[in-house]
């Protein structure tokens, strides 16, 4: 007969033998961790906490238990929570095994002494008063370990943003006692005093001196700040003058909390040479060359020359640029072009020249005022005339881009508009108004939107007054894919294109990435040229993207819906930016 004694023995020795079957079988079974009584900002740093934990780590072992216990509690002391409890429940149903943590968060630790101190020339920020307004610890508030580390950081790093180049902590402590449930915080600044600028040095430049003190932000004497030097280095760099750029504080010749800067440049070289190739299965294979010599002489004078060839149209372009005083943004450039078309129903030659002055806006926007003087000579469709145009216009763009060859956000807009007048020995009066716009934007890592509009429109009576340069034409691969370079016009009776007054063309595409640089892309085209009424055509497609090192490369095969053709399939091929 066994004793009640022998009986209990026996009772706790299954109890034993049953948990480390369910250990057992849990660790070679899947199981299932779920984490329970927690919410909001405790059950997000928990999860943070235990996100590590891959599925052949989650057990239902006693060693599992004890270590998930200590990150929990680890997670809710850094939120103030040093009095937490945990319940483990391991369970089996139907082959699987499910751990179960039941957590009580427990009394909140709060803020018993709240001893914020600043000190030095910082007491008369207010990016400082304004930091510590808006983070510094109160008393009675919950402890946050990482709001208080935070606040830390942000003093530090606002302090060399600023020029604070001595500042320091002469007292950081964090007092917690835990069975008062109460903590103690003790945080003293001291900024110490703020640098000034002292004189810019240049060394290794080849840009009279003059020039680039134009470039400078900032003035000898201002207060230190590191902004305005990423302002100078972007300068330096519009410039497309230097290969290297270097900007440091002299520390030897600190005088006074004066920092003197050393700018060390190193010249571009005086030749650059860029190709572009492009392809469609109309025109054909097009060759692009750019050749640009960033300085010719002291004052930053530049050339930049560009070749376009294909088998319809040659184009043969020089700008020579004369910087102002503000040399990056602010400059004349004198334009001269010769263009050679032979495509489908146009034929002409043309002569540009014009002269260009440009400014860089405060709001990141260019003007560019400028006069031009057009000579076209030309056949199209059953039209042989010639032409001489003087144009004064105006035009205001912006670009702006983030994240390399294949940028996650771009946006770029250009609204321009020219004027002709016999008063001024132009041959035919209108006004030519012409619009772009661009965005590029990303979801996560893998996904890209693209989209575009060009618009363009000319106030005249009759469009065969004015040559085809200045006329309408759409379709091709930066304008509605599916369809032949500029096949979409108005026509005269014998069916032979004559171009448009008005144009308008928008383009929705939608790309994914496969594999590192490497991207497929659906898109959908919408768009005409007419003269009375539009006739709008939808072309689709599917490409290939690859955002090569010299910018993405486009590889499109389009579909016109509305061509009218049998066989309505285009290939289009094109190599630099998107928008």
């Amino acid at each position: 007969m066994l004793t009640g004694y022998q009986i209990n023995r026996m009772s706790l020795f299954r109890k034993i033998i049953s948990m480390l079957f369910l250990t057992s079988f849990s660790i070679q079974a899947q199981t299932e961790l779920k984490v329970l009584g927690l919410s909001d900002e405790l059950e997000k740093n928990v999860k943070n906490h235990l996100a590590g934990y891959t599925a052949t780590d989650i057990s239902g072992s006693l060693r599992f238990q004890m270590q998930l216990q200590q990150d929990i509690e680890t997670a809710l002391q850094a939120l103030g929570y040093y009095h937490s409890e945990t319940e483990f429940t391991l369970s089996e149903s139907s082959g699987k095994s499910t751990l179960q943590v039941n957590v009580l968060p427990g009394k909140p630790t709060r803020i018993e002494i709240a001893d914020i101190q600043l000190s030095g020339d910082a007491t008369k920020d207010r990016q400082f008063s304004r930091l510590l307004r808006q983070q510094a610890p109160e008393t009675g508030e919950v402890l946050h370990h990482g709001k208080y580390e935070t606040l830390k950081r942000e003093l530090r790093s606002l302090a060399l943003r600023k020029g604070y180049f001595d500042a320091e902590f002469s007292r950081s402590t964090l007092e917690v006692i835990p069975e008062l449930h109460q903590a103690n915080i003790h945080l003293h600044f001291a900024s110490g005093n703020r640098y000034k600028y002292g004189k810019v040095s240049f060394s290794g430049q080849q840009i009279r001196d003059e020039w680039m003190q134009s470039l400078i932000p900032f003035e000898p004497g201002q207060h230190y700040l590191a902004s305005e030097l990423g302002e100078f280095n972007q300068t330096l760099a519009n410039t497309n003058w230097f290969s290297s750029i270097s900007i440091e504080g002299d520390v030897e010749q600190i005088d006074d909390y004066t920092l003197p800067v050393l700018v060390k440049l190193e010249p571009r070289l005086r030749n650059s040479v860029e190709t572009g190739i492009g392809y469609s299965d109309v025109v054909g294979p097009r060759l692009k060359v750019n050749w640009l010599k960033p300085w010719l002489n002291d004052r930053g004078h530049s050339l930049h020359s560009q070749f376009e060839i294909s088998e319809v149209e040659q184009t043969v372009e020089s700008a020579y640029r004369m910087p102002l005083s503000t040399a990056a943004t602010d400059y004349y450039q004198l334009q001269v072009g010769f263009r050679n078309r032979d495509n489908l129903d146009t034929r002409s030659k043309e002569v540009n020249i014009a002269l260009e002055r440009h400014w860089l806006l405060g709001n990141e926007w260019y003007r560019t005022a400028s006069v031009r003087w057009l000579y076209e000579d030309y056949i199209q469709a059953d039209q042989d005339a010639n032409s001489s145009l003087i144009m004064p216009g105006i035009s205001y763009s912006r670009s702006r881009q983030s994240g390399g060859n294949m940028p996650r956000s771009a946006d770029r807009l250009l609204l321009g508009v020219e004027l002709s007048e016999p008063a001024w020995a132009s041959d035919t009066p209108f006004v030519r108004l012409r619009g772009r716009a661009g965005w590029i934007g990303s979801y996560d890592r893998n996904h890209r939107f693209v989209t575009r509009l060009d618009a363009g429109a000319v106030v005249i009576d009759d469009i065969t007054d004015i040559p085809p340069s200045l006329r309408f034409f759409a379709g091709g691969d930066n304008n509605i894919r599916g369809y032949g370079y500029e096949t979409i016009a108005p026509v005269n009776s014998e069916n032979e294109l004559i171009g448009g007054r008005y144009m308008v063309a928008a383009s929705l595409e939608y790309q994914y990435r496969v594999k590192g640089n490497w991207w497929v892309a659906s898109f959908f085209d919408y768009g005409s040229a007419w003269n009375d009424s539009p006739d709008f055509k939808r072309g689709v497609g599917l490409g290939i993207r690859w955002g090569s090192p010299v910018g993405p490369v486009r590889l499109d095969f389009g579909y016109g819906l509305d061509s009218g053709q049998r066989n309505a399939f285009q290939i289009h091929f094109a190599l630099g930016p998107e928008l």
